[in-house]
This record gives structure tokens, C-alpha cells and sequence, in this order.
């Protein structure tokens, strides 16, 4: 099968930084779906990935986004059948979706939406999955709650912020404040239904104040680092800070004060460590199609790169780096 992957890690004007090979196809363990890729997206950690991590050996496959067709299933597999349309983010520990065809648990795969093309839909998954869990799972808010509460979103003209504006607007009774700096970037954090949108490169905290609000949650998706000291300073007390960046260090004393709650959003950590609610992936992947197909969300999507190759994927990681991408970029399959 045709694949795209690397032998080396490092900058994305390497030569050969991407490279287009024959692969196998995989084996498939007992609950694992044998898929057709027929759309991919690239994600942040599609770039950190290939910038730092060299493969153990041969040539590594990442790709972390996908949608298509099930043409084959393992023995154990109870969810799915041959013929089925996908889409799912996949895990981090095994072989990456830019490929032909790949296998996946099928228990962190979901039902691709109906109203989306395969590319489409592969832009919705890694996103939606992370936005999900900071908002119920980590911030612990339920549906429907959140009344005279505010919820500050860090970069939300990103493909997380995109997604999770939307599930806070629609699912939940926040108020919703979200980050963005040029005018394209304000324009679709509107059109996404975020009630106020502030500056990131100003003060936060003095716009907040201006406002007249005090969030509860604060999202950082990120540039956490920089400007944790403005959201120490603008959160309510006892409220929570989720963040799903890496910063290399926190002074987290800071939170003490105000009785704070601080938490990490990595949405690999279920299939990882295979947990016991695993399954939950795929139940909210279906949730999220829903979703979708009768209106309530909408797609993330904001430019399409044609097909996949190593100069179209190239192309999406080097716009991934710039810091730019809104929303999501996606491909179609080989």
C-alpha cells in the first residue's frame, strides 16, 4: 500500500522530510477496524511529532486524523461492519493514518457524519475529541449548565478552539469569550458564536476586566506559558484552568490564593493506556455526528489541499508551523 512518512526527524525544508513509500498493510488485532482512508487532516501534533521524534527504525507513518470505509474487521469487533463509513483520531503509539489503508481500535472510532465529505469529516475527530473532554470531562461542566458562568478560550480561531466555542455555545449555558487577533480570525470565532471575542497580543486580564466578566474556566489552548500570569490574575476564585499545550514550566504556587484547580487535556491518554472508558471516544464520535448531520455543529473546515501526496502533506505541515491555520486544513485520500 502507499504511505507517506519519514526516516529522520527534523525542520519540514529538510530533503526528504516527507516521503512517499510502499508499506504493508497492517495486521489487525481482535477489535481493530481495517480502513480505507479516504480524507486526513494534520493537527499540531502531526508537526511536533515529525520535528522531534525519529523513528525506532525504518520509516515512520504519522497522521493522527481520518475518515473512510471499513473493509474489514478483527475477530472481536462488535461496533462495526464491512462497508461502514468512519472517522476517528486514531493512536499515538501505533502506525499513523497517512496511508491507503490503516487499523484502528474500533472502539475510539466513530460514525462519519452524512452531511460532510470524507475530508470534512476527517477535520472534526482529534479536535473534537479534545474539546469534549476539557469541557465535561476535565472542567467537569454538564450539558445544559454553566448559567451566569464564563468560559475564556485561549486561541480560539484554532481547530480545538473551533470546536469547542461551538459544544460550549450549544451544549451548555456559558458565557463564551474567546481569543483572536486579525480580522479573519475575529470574523470566524463570531461566526462560530463565541458572545465576546479579546485580543491575545493585549492584556487579557484588563479586557476581561473591561468587560465586566470573571470566568470560572479559562481554556488555554495555547500559549499557556505567556500568559498564565493574566489568567491567574482574571479567573474567579475556585474556578479551573484545563490547557492541552506544553509549556516547559508553570509557576503553579500561583494558583494557590484563589483555591484554584489546574488539569491537562490529552485525548490520546484513553487509547494509550487502553482505560477502561475507552469506548467513550467512540460514543462521543457518534455524538458529535449527530451533531453535525442535524445542524447544531458545524464543520471546522476552512481549506482543502486536494489530494494527499508528500508535497500536499508538506504543504499542510508547513502551514501548520506558521501559526495561522484557521480552523482545520484537510486532504483526500491517495
Amino acid at each position: 500500500m502507499r504511505a507517506i512518512g519519514y526516516k529522520q526527524a527534523g525542520p519540514i525544508d529538510a530533503e526528504n522530510a516527507l516521503i512517499e513509500f510502499d508499506a504493508q498493510q497492517p495486521e489487525l488485532r481482535p477489535r481493530d477496524l481495517l480502513v480505507r482512508v479516504k480524507g486526513i487532516s494534520v493537527n499540531p501534533v502531526d508537526v511536533k511529532v515529525r520535528a522531534s521524534t525519529s523513528p525506532e527504525k525504518g520509516i515512520k507513518v504519522i497522521g493522527y486524523d481520518a475518515s473512510g470505509v471499513v473493509i474489514d474487521t478483527g475477530k472481536d469487533v462488535t461496533c462495526f461492519k464491512a462497508g461502514d463509513e468512519v472517522f476517528y483520531a486514531g493512536d499515538i503509539t501505533r502506525p499513523g493514518t497517512n496511508a491507503e489503508f490503516h487499523a484502528v481500535d474500533e472502539r475510539i472510532v466513530g460514525k462519519k457524519p452524512k452531511t460532510l465529505s470524507f475530508a470534512e469529516a476527517a477535520g472534526l475527530p482529534l479536535t473534537s475529541i479534545t474539546a469534549w473532554e476539557l469541557l465535561f470531562d476535565s472542567l467537569k461542566i454538564s450539558e445544559g449548565k454553566g448559567k451566569n458562568e464564563t468560559i475564556l478560550i485561549i486561541g480560539g480561531a484554532g481547530g480545538v478552539g473551533s470546536i469547542l466555542i461551538q459544544l460550549a455555545r450549544k451544549l451548555t449555558d456559558l458565557t463564551v469569550m474567546a481569543t483572536a487577533s486579525r480580522p479573519a480570525t475575529i470574523d470566524w470565532v463570531k461566526k462560530l458564536g463565541a458572545h465576546y471575542v479579546i485580543n491575545h497580543r493585549e492584556s487579557l486580564s484588563q479586557q476581561v476586566k473591561d468587560l465586566g466578566l470573571e470566568p470560572r474556566y479559562v481554556a488555554a489552548l495555547n500559549g499557556t506559558k505567556g500568559h498564565f500570569s493574566s489568567i491567574v490574575e482574571l479567573i474567579k476564585p475556585r474556578g479551573h484552568i484545563a490547557l492541552i499545550d506544553d509549556p516547559q514550566s508553570l509557576d503553579i504556587g500561583a494558583i494557590k490564593l484563589k483555591a484554584l484547580s489546574f488539569s491537562w487535556e490529552f485525548m490520546f491518554a484513553r487509547s494509550m493506556f487502553e482505560t477502561d472508558d475507552m469506548v467513550a471516544q467512540h460514543d462521543l464520535l457518534n455524538r458529535v455526528s449527530d451533531l453535525i448531520d442535524n445542524g447544531t455543529l458545524i464543520s471546522t473546515v476552512n481549506n482543502n489541499l486536494g489530494q494527499l501526496s508528500a508535497e500536499t502533506l508538506k504543504e499542510a505541515h508547513v502551514q501548520q508551523e506558521s501559526g495561522r491555520v484557521i480552523g482545520k486544513n484537510v486532504l483526500e485520500g491517495f
